[in-house]
């Protein structure tokens, strides 16, 4: 067991890829995104492969948290919300399994480093703008500048109203990786305690266990409220008036 606590976040290259002088190398956080994707779609080919009337365990799960997704994208984003489910429940499933694989001895979780967490944040932020751009046309940059707003008052509100706009994927970004920092940062310090101190007994392991079962839900909660605001910063470009 390492020492230190930091050391579960450190990036190792596996496989050294260097393409004009640009470092594209294949890390332990490239090989558990990969595991992830697998998972997810693996986990949704399970739940579809047999369409049964009286549905299985597999098939139920399946339903129960693409419908889970489906209600909240269609409170945030309101009418049309069908054509993002695609998108908003593959960055659920993305983060939620970044999350939760975290939680294995000798994992690494990607949803702690800022560069996977940020390309998803963004690419949010991209997709909103599409989306603004696509129903609203140039209207949808009366986003910058409200309707009602003075016209001398557009030097103050403009820059304030753009500097808010990009600063959504940051606070977005930093939402969750500082939970899984703390998070996983929690669990190695408590367990590295039980371990040193040589506590044995039905207590210890209590305590651990509870806390394992705290962090799954909160690698749930986090995947939910990172969905839930790309859902609502996509409505708020779809119907934005």
């Amino acid at each position: 067991m390492s020492a230190d606590p930091l050391h579960q976040f450190e990036v190792k290259k596996f496989i050294p890829i260097d393409i004009g002088g640009v470092d594209i190398g294949f890390t332990n956080a490239s090989l558990f995104m990969v595991l992830a994707a697998l998972i997810g779609l693996g986990m949704i080919w399970l739940s579809i492969r047999k369409q049964l009337l009286i549905p299985n365990a597999g098939q139920s799960i399946g339903e129960a948290l693409f419908g889970f997704i489906r209600n909240t994208a269609r409170d945030s984003i309101g009418e049309g919300y069908e054509k993002y489910m695609p998108f908003i429940f593959t960055v659920f499933t993305m983060v939620f399994l970044g999350n939760f694989l975290g939680l294995f001895p000798y994992s690494f979780t990607f949803t702690s480093q800022l560069t996977p967490v940020g390309a998803f944040a963004i690419l949010g932020m991209v997709v909103s703008i599409i989306v603004g751009l696509r129903t609203q046309g140039f209207k949808w940059f009366r986003t910058f500048f409200p309707v009602g707003v003075p016209v001398f008052m557009a030097p103050i509100i403009i820059p304030i109203e753009v500097f808010s706009f990009l600063s959504k994927p940051f606070s977005l970004t930093m939402r969750l990786v500082m939970n899984m920092i703390v998070g996983h940062l929690m669990m190695k310090v408590f367990a590295g305690l039980v371990y040193t101190s040589g506590l044995v007994g039905v207590i210890p392991l209590v305590a651990i266990g509870g806390l394992i079962l705290f962090e799954m839900f909160i690698a749930f909660l986090q995947a939910y409220i990172f969905t839930i605001l790309t859902s609502i910063y996509i409505g708020e470009a779809a119907h934005a008036h």
